[in-house]
């Protein structure tokens, strides 16, 4: 049966059967949802009371499985370095095993045509959450700043960790959710098209986050004008010539430096009003972005710690050029001495794997200066308009590879594969059919692996919730000022406004919209889902980096993830359960 269904009038006239209406196709040719949610006899889902009651335990799941790892980091035995290691792990190998065999073992080619729906709503959910998120900010007066803040918070939702979690708990909890469009239709394949529909959310989320989230709404405080002169006085900014007495100092650091031969540059003490190195204004950590090049402020400081600054030279005004490790061979450019340290080759048979080992290396070696002598050679004699030709063309590859390599992560790749396995027959077929070798030992094994990815998504989550919900002991004094009506407008901004905006498009969307997509009752649980979902958790790691009213998103995470999560996900849940059996 066809993935694409286009509704007709035999369908308003069955849904007016239902109801008990008699249809008139002049006079009814649009029918009221007042109408139908009338006469509705809720046949699709059970009982109100005991539709609660199954989303409430689905919620509960999800709460008994992150509570241990919230527990267990309040104790302090779940640092984060152990989280960060642990969300790495979980989004390296066991979310693309997940990935994987959901996807590749339920999809198809034709029912990829109908995904092209997703980024209109998202879309449209982003616009909405803008436009409600700034009249908010301005009924409470703040200024640009914290009108930044509030935007990201209500901009950017969780489309991760608690989604995935409560989408596969809604699969094998709520039997009303199989599609009849799909014959035979069961609870994994409920599961598996709702990780599709919240992958492609997510990722479409990472992008805006990391980019217009990150350099925009949560830049550092020295990006507003409003702000410079406070920056200016909280330390002082590496362009400032230095003193004479400072620069005999560092002179005699270098030379101390050459003497020793080790490239290492002393600490520079020599005037008294300067002992260390903490007022030379150091910019922030690296920028974080979208795919697997992200970094965390520990990474920061980690690389500071363990790469000393090194000084090239002072230049005619007296200001130092700051390099990386290697910014001495610039000017002191002395032969590379041998590593004692390495283990001399043994003679004889005992050396032979090593002696292959080096040939082969210096041979790759030497292969590749030659194919690079060839290329430039060759370049050196084509005319000048097409090696101008060429190097664009080079530019522009190196611009996309980068771009797709930096986007790109290992969900994604697990996402590439699986739509390429089930858009093949015979890929999925050796990947999945009963009693082939692969789906016995690799399929099997993925499968294992896949199994471990929900648990720990829950578990860091807990954990992560644990640390980011601590207070800091510094507070900047704007915060303390406005923290308070910074939390409400920004859970107003993200779990409340913009469902009761979305609710209706989602329902006019569902019902008259031609795209089947729209008929499946998971797809409509995702999209009410994500429109009321708590605020990014990576928010916190943004506001970290920049220094962020910290203390207001640690308070955001925990009223949004302990207080509001379970109200609001049953009303999410309900209304999106209606939305499905109206537009039936």
């Amino acid at each position: 049966m066809g993935f694409l269904s286009i509704r007709s009038p035999t369908s308003l006239r069955l849904a007016y059967a239902d109801a008990g209406v008699p249809y008139d196709p002049l006079q009814n040719a649009v029918p009221s949802p007042f109408v139908i949610f009338s006469g509705n006899s809720h046949d699709s889902h059970p009982p109100i009371g005991h539709l609660l009651l199954l989303v409430f335990g689905a919620v509960m799941e999800v709460v008994c499985v992150s509570l241990p790892g919230y527990v267990i980091a309040r104790l302090g035995h779940f640092d984060a370095d152990k989280q960060k290691f642990l969300a790495n792990l979980n989004v390296m190998l066991f979310t693309p095993c997940l990935i994987f065999t959901k996807l590749a073992s339920q999809l198809n080619a034709d029912k990829l045509v109908e995904l092209g729906v997703i980024p209109v709503i998202f879309v449209i959910q982003t616009l909405v959450s803008y436009v409600v998120a700034t009249m908010v900010a301005r009924g409470f007066g703040f200024n640009k700043r914290a009108s930044n803040f509030v935007t990201a918070m209500g901009v950017f939702g969780n489309s991760n960790s608690l989604p995935i979690s409560m989408v596969i708990s809604l699969s094998q909890t709520l039997k009303g959710l199989h599609w009849d469009k799909i014959p035979g239709d069961n609870d994994d394949e409920v599961a598996a098209r709702g990780i599709l529909y919240l992958l492609i959310f997510q990722q479409l989320g990472q992008l805006v986050r990391w980019s217009w989230g990150y350099h925009v709404l949560l830049a550092p405080k020295d990006k507003y004008e409003e702000y410079t002169d406070e920056s200016i006085e909280e330390g002082r900014y590496r362009d400032e010539p230095y003193r004479d007495d400072e620069v005999e100092g560092l002179i005699e650091s270098l030379d101390s430096a050459h003497a020793a031969g080790d490239g290492s540059v002393a600490t520079h003490s020599g005037s008294p009003s300067q002992s260390d190195d903490s007022e030379v204004y150091e910019p922030a950590g690296r920028t974080p972005v979208a795919g697997t090049s992200r970094t965390s402020p520990n990474d920061s400081d980690d690389d500071e710690s363990a790469t000393p600054r090194k000084v090239n030279a002072l230049d005619g005004d007296g200001n130092i050029n700051y390099y990386g490790p290697n910014g001495l061979d610039g000017i002191l450019s002395f032969p590379r001495i041998g590593n004692t340290d390495e283990p001399e080759v043994p003679a004889g048979i005992n050396g032979l794997g090593k002696r292959i080992v080096l040939f082969f290396g210096r041979l790759k070696g030497s292969t590749s200066n030659w194919l690079s002598g060839v290329r430039q050679r060759v370049y050196r004699s084509l005319p000048e308009p097409l090696q101008m030709i060429l190097l664009a063309l080079r530019s522009a590859w190196v611009r996309v590879y980068g771009f797709l390599w930096d986007f790109m992560n290992p969900p994604l790749w697990a996402m590439l594969i699986a739509v390429l396995v089930a858009s093949v027959p015979d890929l999925q077929r050796l990947f999945f059919e009963e009693g082939s070798f692969i789906k016995t030992s690799v399929t099997s094994a993925i499968s294992s692996s896949a199994g471990v990815a929900v648990p720990l998504i829950l578990v860091v989550l807990g954990a992560n919730l644990a640390r980011n919900t601590q207070k800091r002991d510094e507070a900047d004094p704007e915060e303390k000022e406005i923290g308070t009506r910074l939390l409400v407008a920004s859970l107003v901004c993200r779990m409340l406004l913009p469902t009761l905006i979305m609710a209706p498009i989602l329902a006019i969307f569902a019902k008259y919209v031609p795209v089947s997509i729209l008929d499946d009752p998971i797809f409509v649980i995702v999209c009410f889902l994500l429109t009321g979902a708590p605020s990014a958790l990576q928010l916190a790691q943004i506001c970290q980096i920049n220094n962020v009213y910290e203390n207001v998103m640690s308070k955001i995470l925990f009223q949004s993830y302990v207080i509001w999560i379970l109200p609001s996900t049953l009303i999410l849940v309900m209304c999106a359960l209606e939305v499905v059996e109206w537009a039936a």
